[in-house]
Formats: structure tokens, sequence, C-alpha cells
């Protein structure tokens, strides 16, 4: 399996499968699995992952995305 850095825009859209930290889970690194729903980042780079919505309602930052 294949995985993209979460810091470029360009690379996510929504219906992708994406790790992502959560807000809570930036200390410890924590990776939650789940569907974009929407992009929250308007830059097209972000050095901590670009911020999603997942379709579940979580927020966080992509750490890598799943092909």
């Amino acid at each position: 399996m294949h995985k993209i850095s979460g810091q470029q825009r360009q690379h996510i859209t929504p219906g992708l499968e994406v790790n992502i930290v959560l807000k809570k889970d930036q200390r410890t690194g924590t990776l939650t699995k789940g569907i974009v729903k929407d992009i929250l980042t308007s830059s097209s780079f972000h050095p901590h992952g670009i911020k999603v919505r997942l379709e579940d309602g979580q927020v966080g930052r992509v750490q890598e995305i799943i092909e």
C-alpha cells in the first residue's frame, strides 16, 4: 500500500481514505482513519498536514493518504 503525505492540498479530495491526527491526539500521534468530507485548510501546503473534516464529523490534520 503506497502512502502519500498529507501536506499538499492538491493531493486531497473529498471521498479519499486518509489517516488524520485529531487535535486531542497531537501529543501521542495516534492516527484516526476515515473518509474526507471537507477540506478546511485554504492554503496549498501546511507543514503539519492539511486540516480536513471526515464524513463522521471528526476534524484533524492529514498525516497520510491511503491508496
